[in-house]
């Protein structure tokens, strides 16, 4: 399975999240859709590695520059960690396209 599944030099992968939430306002009910869409640069450079590895740098990076305060193992609920992140992430091109609609 290992050589079937394997990447050739000049494939692509492709990751394809949606998300879909709905709420209440105290006007109206609205769904909220949060998308993204990344496709690797070759078998290397997979938007799989982007998508898993660049997080984990980008918070190692905070980490070493003393940029975060929270000790331990953390999930990445903290605003400290995540905005920063996520803001790294964008110039990365790796971004959710968020819309609202009336439901």
């Amino acid at each position: 399975m290992f050589e079937k599944w394997k990447l050739q030099i000049n494939d692509k992968d492709m990751i394809v999240m949606q998300h879909k939430f709905e709420f209440e306002t105290e006007k109206s009910k609205k769904r909220l859709f949060s998308s993204m869409v990344v496709i690797g640069t070759d078998s290397i450079r997979t938007a799989m590695a982007k998508t898993v590895g660049l997080p984990i740098f980008f918070a190692a990076k905070l980490i070493l520059e003393g940029k975060v305060s929270l000790k331990g193992v953390r999930i990445p609920v903290y605003k400290e960690l995540y905005i920063p992140i996520l803001k790294s992430l964008e110039k990365e091109g790796i971004q959710f396209i968020e819309s609202i609609e009336e439901i």
